[in-house]
């Protein structure tokens, strides 16, 4: 087995009030380990990463690393560079990383994660700027590869690509990550950070999901056997002892160190298992009918040029329905649903909406949030101690706690809170208005699973309909009833069923629109093939002219094979693109144009070889 990569032994981090965040943790990752480091919002993950990549130094503890090892690190907030392009940004890692010749990697790696090299990074939005972070991690071809949240703000066809990349990935991967199809697919091992310390367990995450309840059943059983032996021990105590005996000295300081210890062991097992007490306010009852929309048409021109969000879309969404919506980044699916509820009119069509609809907005770039106020003033805006929840009165303190924030954060601003927080506080605010037709706009980002987990329970119980735009493709599996697809260029379709559905009858309608392709495609070849005239005589042999032909082929062929062996040979010089752009741009060209003659020149060959075999065959039959 090789050596480890890194590896971290007794990590100690310390929080600024006294206590201990992450305590005696130790983790080794070599080549081929891909880990999910999974835990609470606030247990430590984000830090852990950071150390392990070298940002910050622990309170205690030893770290060994690989010498001259090439370790990538990307932030679950990357803070960027202004007055720089994409293009330069990944260019300076690849510099970093004494990899500055390797120039033809920005491509390699912008292109797929849909960035423009040449778009000033002051111009990105948070999800654009957390691409090029991406971008810029794995254009350096690490060893070992750590990555914060990778997932927020993608859209599913850019998580599936880089699902297929680190699967391909052969060094060391540690990934945090909220997406629990994404772990699924990218995890070999699951590192736990639970009550400041770390555990690896070897095997997939959803087994480590099925575990969980086993290993706080444990937990619990450990519990219970502290509690039995205080009780047998108090009752020793209650019933008298001679205190003067050093040995009954001893056993009674162990009997309050004892009580001391259950009683920390439950407030924090109790801290670390809470859950929010996440509830929505319900109005009442809608019609039963919530929205009908007929033949929608909409068009934008942007710089970039003309974009067409629908084109003739037409949907019957009815009370109760829990319907997603996926899609690519700028495909318009935000447009559609708020086309949907009225808020954008439609340049053709129309949209009904039901009778008596009480809406609530949840918005992914948390514009309802303003960073300079508090908590408190966020949920209780209209001044006062108090919030009214499901039509009765609740102290904001208390309210908070239902979210899981401390009482020292509710005089906190907004802007000192992390992701994960905001989003929690914008579900609270959210939760607090009475509605029957509920809109979110990728709620799940930046959410630990725990909660993500308890808002698809309180989703899956609220009464009314909900609009669902995700990413999350465990999410949709668990809620939505259908899913609708904003393919761009105006196509739209809907499907029965959560994402797996969905995308098993997107696979079959592709599979099936392809083979119908290939029949039409033959239909026209056979129509548009010259009908041979009948001859009263089969040829007895080939012309001169094509025996010639036949005879050369196979060098021409020959000649073309060795010539794009060759190219592709220059082509793999990392420098070349640097060096000379222009050669190597003629090389790509000549290479497509050598495989089109060799390609025509295989099926010339095939087509007269047919032939010499025919007349041969006709020869022999008496």
């Amino acid at each position: 087995m090789s050596a480890p990569l890194i590896s971290l032994t007794g990590i100690r981090v310390t929080l600024g009030g006294g206590g201990d965040l992450i305590e005696e943790a130790t983790i080794a990752v070599s080549a081929g380990d891909r880990i999910a480091l999974v835990g609470r919002n606030g247990a430590g993950k984000s830090t852990m990463l950071r150390i392990m990549g070298g940002l910050i130094e622990p309170d205690g503890g030893e770290i060994a690393r690989r010498p001259g090892l090439r370790a990538a690190y990307m932030a679950q907030d990357p803070q960027t560079p202004a007055g720089t392009t994409v293009r330069a940004y990944i260019e300076e890692g690849l510099v970093e990383a004494g990899q500055g010749d390797r120039h033809y990697r920005v491509d390699q790696v912008a292109v797929p994660l849909s960035l423009d090299p040449e778009r000033q990074m002051s111009e990105l939005s948070g999800g654009t700027r957390r691409r090029a972070a991406l971008a810029r991690a794995l254009a350096i071809e690490p060893e070992l590869l750590m990555l914060d949240e990778p997932t927020n703000h993608m859209d599913l066809p850019t998580i599936e690509w880089l699902e297929g990349e680190l699967q391909r990935f052969r060094g060391g991967l540690v990934v945090i990550s909220h997406d629990r199809a994404f772990l699924e697919r990218v995890a070999g091992s699951v590192a736990w950070l639970y009550r400041r310390r770390l555990t690896r367990y070897d095997m997939g995450y959803q087994a480590f999901e099925t575990q969980i309840e086993d290993l706080r059943a444990e937990e619990d059983q450990r519990l219970a056997k502290m509690a039995d032996k205080l009780a047998r021990e108090t009752l020793w105590l209650n019933e008298g002892l001679t205190a003067r005996r050093k040995r009954n000295e001893r056993r009674a300081r162990a009997v309050h160190e004892l009580r001391a210890t259950l009683a920390t062991e439950r407030q924090d097992i109790e801290r670390t298992r809470a859950r929010a007490g996440i509830a929505v306010a319900t109005a009442d009852t809608s019609g039963r009918l919530v929205i009908e929309a007929e033949n929608l048409v909409k068009h934008f021109d942007t710089p970039s040029g003309p974009i067409t969000v629908a084109d003739g879309f037409s949907t019957r969404i009815m009370r109760g329905a829990r319907v997603g919506i996926i899609g690519r980044n700028g495909a318009g699916k935000t447009t559609l649903v708020k086309m949907l509820i009225g808020e954008l009119q439609p340049d053709q069509g129309e949209v009904r909406l039901g009778t008596n609809l009480e809406i609530a907005y949840f918005d992914q770039h948390r514009a309802a949030l303003d960073p300079e106020a508090t908590l408190w003033d966020t949920l209780a805006d209209g001044g006062g101690d108090q919030v009214v929840v499901r039509g009765q009165p609740r102290h904001v303190v208390a309210y908070l706690r239902d979210f899981l924030f401390d009482e020292g954060q509710a005089r906190q601003k907004v802007k000192a809170l992390s992701g994960g927080e905001r989003n929690r506080l914008l579900l609270a605010k959210l939760f607090l208005k009475p509605c029957n037709l509920l809109v979110m706009d990728e709620p799940t980002n930046d959410l630990d699973l725990d909660t993500l987990e308890l808002l698809e329970d309180v989703l899956d119980q609220y009464d009314g309909t909900v609009l669902l735009i995700s990413h999350d493709r465990a999410f949709l599996d668990r809620l939505a009833t259908s899913v609708i697809a904003v393919d761009g260029d105006g196509v739209i379709t809907e499907y029965a069923g959560g994402w797996s559905d969905a995308d098993t009858q997107r696979r079959k309608a592709a599979e099936a629109a392809r083979e119908a392709g290939r029949v039409e495609a033959a239909a026209r070849r056979a129509e548009a093939k010259p009908q041979e005239k009948p001859r009263a005589q089969a040829p007895q042999k080939l012309t001169f002219k094509e025996a010639r032909e036949l005879d050369l082929l196979p060098k021409t062929m020959e000649k073309l094979e060795a010539e794009i062996a060759k190219l592709a040979e220059t082509m793999a010089d990392p420098g070349l693109y640097a060096r000379d752009p222009a050669a190597a741009q003629a090389a790509a060209e000549r290479t497509a144009a050598a495989r089109a003659e060799l390609d025509a020149a295989e099926e010339r060959w095939l087509e007269l070889e047919e032939k010499r075999e025919a007349i041969a065959a006709a020869k022999a039959r008496p």
